[in-house]
């Protein structure tokens, strides 16, 4: 399966207990709960669906939604 903006988002909003409405593409997602051990979380289960190359610190960096939408699918959020 691969990584599509809307399996991220989907992804994201289950880990985090979240409203969809809360995550928009600029949100901090450490305002809404994610930390660390989160993030190795989805490191390895978006390896599996094809992120063969994705590290911890390419999501630690900017925890936005809508720099991990491009860096995993080269489309913005």
């Amino acid at each position: 399966m691969s990584l599509t903006p809307d399996r991220i988002r989907a992804d994201l909003v289950e880990l985090l207990g979240c409203d969809p409405a809360e995550l928009t593409p600029e949100t901090d997602l450490t305002d809404l709960g994610l930390d660390s051990m989160r993030i190795m979380g989805l490191v390895e289960q978006w390896r599996a669906a094809g992120a063969d190359t994705l590290e911890f610190a390419d999501l630690a960096e900017q925890p936005r939604l809508d720099h991990w939408t491009k860096l995993l699918t080269g489309n913005s959020a």
